[in-house]
């Protein structure tokens, strides 16, 4: 019994978080569709769209590596040392050659999908779900990769699909955390 109730207290305690995902994903939707909208424009824009999002994705990652009720800890807070790294690299020096950014962005990818890939068989639920977005991170990474002098469309193509499946992912976790907040409201006030 002790077990179940510390259960519901730590889903108590990360369901009023639920609009921090919620924001990062629709943060993440709009990116993505800026970036398929205007992929002719410079790159420097989109150096400074994905090095926002990324930005404050590492800031959100490493505030989720100090909740005691995280698990992998050190790996969350890894991955947000990267992103604030690269956030950072790519908003300060707006990268003048497709191929830098290529290799940052996919780099990037190919780290997030691996968390992700590593994260969906933590969780017990939607698991099929988080196993698509994981593959899809992973090969948009490998490919931008395999490919830095891939084309500037391929690549704005290839960054706002990998935003906008992020921030489905992530709107879809925001809205079931909150589900589950309102679910668990009524409980209690019982």
């Amino acid at each position: 019994m002790a077990g179940q109730s510390m259960s519901g207290e730590q889903l108590r305690e990360i369901s009023r978080l639920w609009w921090l995902p919620l924001s990062l994903g629709v943060l993440s939707i709009i990116a993505g569709v800026i970036v398929l909208a205007k992929p002719s424009n410079s790159l420097a824009t989109l150096a400074v769209v994905a090095g926002i999002f990324v930005l404050v994705d590492g800031i959100f990652e490493l505030g989720a590596s100090l909740s005691s009720h995280t698990e992998n800890r050190g790996l969350i807070a890894l991955l947000g040392t990267v992103n604030l790294i690269v956030g950072v690299f790519l908003i300060r020096h707006p990268i003048k050659g497709v191929t830098a950014v290529a290799l940052l962005l996919g780099i990037w990818l190919i780290a997030m999908g691996a968390v992700r890939f590593v994260q969906s068989f933590e969780t017990e639920g939607h698991r099929t779900w988080r196993l698509v977005v994981a593959i899809v991170e992973l090969i948009a990474g490998v490919v931008i990769v395999a490919s830095p002098s891939i084309g500037y469309k391929t690549l704005a193509l290839l960054v706002g699909f990998a935003f906008i499946i992020n921030g489905l992912s992530m709107s879809v976790l925001g809205l079931a955390m909150r589900t589950t907040k309102d679910a668990d409201g009524g409980v209690v006030a019982q």
